[in-house]
């Protein structure tokens, strides 16, 4: 992964990861999953999902027929879910430095700066 997903990208694999799902369980879980700060429009989430599934992300699982309509389920590829468990991972380390950061201060203590800080004399306010 190139460069970290935007918050409607994670979210959409993140539902996925539950299952299969059709657009607007994919709505409802996305809004469910940001605690209703992120809600979809159809035409964003299936633009979206048009992109994930181009990017081999995301791929269709099947289609069925409710109340005379076509309803296609969604399916996370195994890219997919590499993809979400690599910015994941990525997300987990940035709040481990956030929290110990955040512990440090409470503490009246000051970080010592980390490497690529320590490789940059601006970072650490070392020239002006």
């Amino acid at each position: 992964m190139s460069s970290p997903l935007r918050e409607p990208t994670f979210l959409i694999l993140t539902a996925l990861a539950g299952g299969p799902m059709h657009g607007y369980g994919i709505i409802g879980e996305v809004a469910e999953l940001s605690g209703g700060r992120l809600a979809m429009r159809p035409g964003t989430l299936y633009g979206a999902l048009d992109r994930l599934t181009d990017e081999g992300l995301v791929a269709a699982d099947r289609e069925e027929v409710v109340d005379g309509r076509l309803r296609r389920y969604y399916r996370l590829t195994d890219a997919g879910g590499e993809t979400l468990a690599a910015e994941t991972e990525r997300l987990r380390r940035n709040v481990e430095a956030a929290t110990a950061r955040l512990r440090d201060r409470a503490a009246g203590r000051r970080s010592a700066p980390g490497p690529a800080a320590a490789a940059n004399p601006l970072a650490t306010g070392g020239l002006a």
